[in-house]
């Protein structure tokens, strides 16, 4: 039986599979259906139903997708403990040594989807490589980063040794890399992770050359904008853990900007409190307050606007940028791969949006898996975060706009 929020109870029919969750009732015109992906459950757990007569056990769901679901058994029921089991050993594979569904999965597909994405061809689109830039393999065996591609751009005079001391400096090994360029200007987006500066303010002659023949490479501008996403407090704590930002006494012609953009944590509570309100039934009357107290708009607000300085400082300005936060997979991603959509009329097409996630996402390192909890059971762990979603909304505001 389900104990629907906005029916009362249902009862019906539950089935389990390694995929999903499928409940369905027939006497209800038109059939009640609720068909759930087991990868979007966040946590399952045991329940008492007090109130429903003989139906006094059960287990409640929830969703990554701001649903709870209530699933009541009747006392006599045998299959209730292998429900509970097979749920939480399908929907959570890597906590039950068991591989994820897509690895099971046997269906052959018409396209290959490893090729889906050619970033030789994406970079000859863009016009490279050029006389300023150069496609580099050095990454081939990913050990000068082993969350960057294997394929990225970086300037032409750059040579390995320096690129390696570069990497030295960035964490992660996050160095500089092209992103996008202008057809016209040569104007550059570049991403990276934050210098390793630390609180004794340690420098990088590599990396600040590295920066300086990045703004050289544009002849349309003597400057270099660096848009960092944090919030200074936050850049400047990081100081003190060995992290940190650039200076501009050190970087001359480059003038550093803090976007304050809040951390994945505050993102995930910002979501948490948005769940609250929507979910199981909305409060009308103090709707717009309610909406405005999780932040969630504001903080799209704040991508959105951050994104805007970026693409108007490439387009109106033609001056390059460079764009980073911690370690370079979160905001960055946001902000570069936001900018590029407005820049870019191809990444506004079917195959320009797969290529756009293909790279500013997944070839150059998102932690997809980490941030949603994909296959494990862990719904508390601090590293899950709604970002991609964050990115997904602020592409939904913009075709709204």
């Amino acid at each position: 039986m389900y104990i629907c929020p906005f029916m009362g109870a249902v009862s019906g029919m539950l089935t389990v599979t390694d995929f999903k969750m499928y409940f369905k009732n027939v006497e209800r015109d038109p059939h009640f259906i609720l068909d759930v992906p087991l990868g979007v459950i966040s946590r399952v757990e045991k329940i008492g139903v007090q109130s429903h007569g003989d139906n006094s056990s059960g287990i409640e769901i929830v969703c990554k997708d701001m649903r709870n679901l209530r699933l009541a058994y009747r006392q006599e029921e045998q299959s209730k403990l292998e429900i509970f089991e097979n749920l939480t050993r399908y929907a959570f594979p890597l906590s039950h040594g068991l591989p994820l569904f897509a690895f099971s999965y046997k269906e052959k597909f018409p396209v290959n989807g490893w090729k889906v994405y050619d970033p030789v061809a994406e970079y000859k689109r863009q016009g490279l490589p050029n006389e300023s830039w150069k496609i580099t393999k050095i990454n081939s065996t990913y050990e000068l980063c082993d969350t960057y591609p294997a394929i990225f751009v970086i300037p032409t005079s750059v040579k390995d040794d320096d690129l390696s001391k570069v990497a030295a400096f960035r964490a992660k090994g996050r160095i500089p890399v092209l992103s996008w360029i202008h057809p016209e200007s040569q104007a550059t987006i570049t991403r990276c992770s934050q210098p390793l500066v630390g609180p004794n303010d340690k420098r990088c002659k590599e990396d600040e050359k590295y920066l300086q023949t990045i703004m050289d490479a544009n002849a349309q501008s003597h400057k270099l904008i660096i848009f960092d996403a944090r919030q200074n407090s936050v850049a400047d704590t990081n100081k003190a853990k060995g992290g940190g930002y650039e200076s501009e006494s050190a970087y001359p012609n480059a003038e550093l900007i803090f976007l304050e953009i809040h951390n994945i944590h505050v993102m995930r509570e910002s979501l948490r409190k948005l769940k609250e309100i929507v979910y199981p039934t909305l409060d009308e009357a103090r709707w717009l307050s309610n909406v405005d107290g999780t932040h969630w708009l504001e903080y799209i607000r704040m991508l959105l606007a951050g994104a805007v300085r970026i693409a108007d400082k490439v387009e109106s300005s033609k001056t390059s940028v460079v764009v980073h936060c911690s370690d370079g997979w979160d905001r960055t991603a946001q902000l570069t791969s936001l900018a590029m959509l407005m820049l870019d009329s191809y990444y506004r097409t079917i195959k320009g949006f797969e290529d756009l996630i293909e790279k500013e996402w997944i070839s150059f390192g998102h932690r997809f898996a980490v941030r949603v909890g994909h296959g494990d059971d862990n719904h508390a762990d601090a590293d899950r975060s709604p970002i991609f979603l964050q990115f997904v909304d602020c592409v939904w505001q913009m075709t709204k706009q």
